[in-house]
């Protein structure tokens, strides 16, 4: 089982209640909420890193390339 943390937060207590009325696991929510945004900016971060791999290997020919992985295998 992972590890949990406690944190606290403040919202409406409108939205808090009609939450309670509706049996909304707030808690599980929150959770799902929290990770699909860590996954959309662990996309996001991936995005910008491929685009600047892509600026910065707009010079090199896919003929060079091969030659550059080849290499990097036979030197392990």
């Amino acid at each position: 089982m992972s590890k949990t943390d406690v944190i606290s937060i403040r919202i409406d207590k409108n939205l808090k209640e009609k939450a309670k009325e509706l049996g909304i696991n707030i808690k599980d929510v929150v959770e799902k909420a929290l990770k699909e945004e860590i996954e959309k900016r662990r996309r996001e971060k991936i995005k910008k890193l491929a685009e600047r791999l892509s600026e910065l290997m707009k010079d090199v020919t896919p003929e060079e390339f091969t030659r550059l992985i080849k290499e990097t295998r036979y030197e392990r």
